[in-house]
């Protein structure tokens, strides 16, 4: 008998490579085409008449008014709009010949086979990001979730674009609208919050000053000032039910201070009285939509994991950090960590960076929802601190216990 048949296994694992990445950018088109499409509808008028079908038919709870006009709806956007993915991912299969292309056609298909389903037979429940009840969850970072897409019918329609992956709406900027929002800020009579409070009214959001300096502030549109002052967090209840936003700015810096009055009041105003306030706000979590449009913004420092010249300065904030790491896994609500180099300010007069500076990067990477917001001149903090906060979320996930759900 002749030789068997002989394979060559480095031909068949490249083949099978390149099918592969062939597939994943099939269905990286079909994700940026259907969500771009989406955007377009919210641009141009005569795809805004089909597409306000698919919005009129919604209560806030995602209950339909009617079968009838969900199916309508259906027609005019749904059906339509995986039509025009599966020609589009069609054509650039034929064109461009490489087998796994056609995953992505395959990918659109089940957009189309989905949206039939639902037109003919008014199978609603394959709607999954429509499904109609209360929100449970926070907003997704990885993935479309209800959460996530109620924010697009109910908070802002000009946002929130992507439908399976929030990949466009990153790159648009359009993962998180501020317009709009009620933010309160801490610490803002200092040179970030001040920085802060100019980026977020530019961005038509309403700003509330807590500050101990009132007198610093003048009168402007969308613009309130609260006097307020570390350890008197529970004052604040009230005020902070009406806040979609808060910002927990305040801090201190007593440089190489050790003495015992400095390191009470290091640990009491950089780490507990941010604690205390934000759960206070947490308390506040509980109106049908906090879960997807209440958050925390919290300033930890890149003296999480970098020298700050300062060691009581360093040791609040890494408590503070861990503290936000911890709370993490139980928070009813986003939590933003802001992890920023040196900008001049009071606590810093030598800072590298401006406030302003800093602030608009805040925002820019805010609204691509970035929950780890890390701006720094640093590169070794944009390695170490990611290591950190994976390494320290997965040790508290092990070893601590939540509340146990009933």
């Amino acid at each position: 008998m002749g030789a068997g048949l002989q394979i060559n296994w480095v031909v068949v694992t490249y083949a099978w490579l390149q099918f592969v990445a062939w597939g994943f950018l099939s269905i990286l088109i079909a994700e940026v085409v259907r969500d771009s499409y989406h955007a377009a509808c919210h641009h141009v008028k005569w795809l805004g008449k089909w597409h306000n079908k698919h919005h009129m038919v919604y209560r806030r709870d995602l209950s339909i008014i009617s079968l009838e006009a969900y199916r309508d709806s259906q027609l005019y956007h749904d059906i339509v709009e995986s039509i025009l993915l599966l020609i589009i991912l069609s054509a650039i299969a034929i064109v461009f010949r490489p087998l796994g292309l056609w995953l992505g056609v395959l990918y659109a298909a089940t957009f189309f086979y989905g949206a039939s389903l639902r037109y003919i037979l008014g199978k609603v429940e394959t709607d999954y990001t429509h499904t109609p009840g209360t929100l449970e969850v926070i907003p997704s970072v990885w993935w479309v979730n209800r959460t996530y897409h109620w924010r697009h019918h109910f908070d802002d329609v000009n946002a929130y674009y992507s439908g399976v992956f929030p990949l466009v709406d990153k790159v648009l900027g359009t993962a998180l609208s501020v317009k709009g929002k009620t933010i309160a800020i801490t610490g803002a009579s200092g040179s970030l919050g001040q920085a802060m409070t100019a980026e977020l009214i530019k961005n038509n959001a309403k700003v509330v000053a807590l500050t101990t300096h009132p007198e610093k502030f003048v009168e402007q549109p969308r613009f309130t000032v609260i006097p307020w002052e570390s350890g008197k967090e529970e004052e604040l209840r009230s005020r902070l039910q009406k806040v979609d936003i808060l910002i927990i700015n305040h801090g201190i810096n007593v440089y190489g201070s050790r003495t015992p009055e400095d390191i009470d009041k290091s640990f009491e105003v950089n780490t507990f009285s941010a604690v205390r306030l934000m759960d206070v706000f947490f308390s506040t979590v509980t109106g049908a939509d906090d879960k997807a449009t209440k958050e925390i913004w919290i300033n930890t420092s890149e003296a999480e994991v970098s020298p700050a010249l300062s060691p009581l300065y360093e040791l609040s904030k890494r408590t503070l950090g861990n503290m936000i790491t911890l709370k993490r896994l139980d928070s009813p609500c986003t939590i933003r960590k802001l992890i920023l180099g040196p900008f001049k300010s009071q606590l810093n007069p030598y800072g590298v960076m401006s406030a302003k500076q800093v602030a608009a990067a805040i925002v820019f990477l805010a609204r691509r929802d970035f929950r780890n917001i890390i701006v720094t001149v640093n590169p070794l903090t944009y390695i170490f601190f990611p290591v950190k906060e994976l390494s320290t979320w997965l040790y508290y996930r092990i070893f601590s216990l939540g509340k146990s759900k009933s």
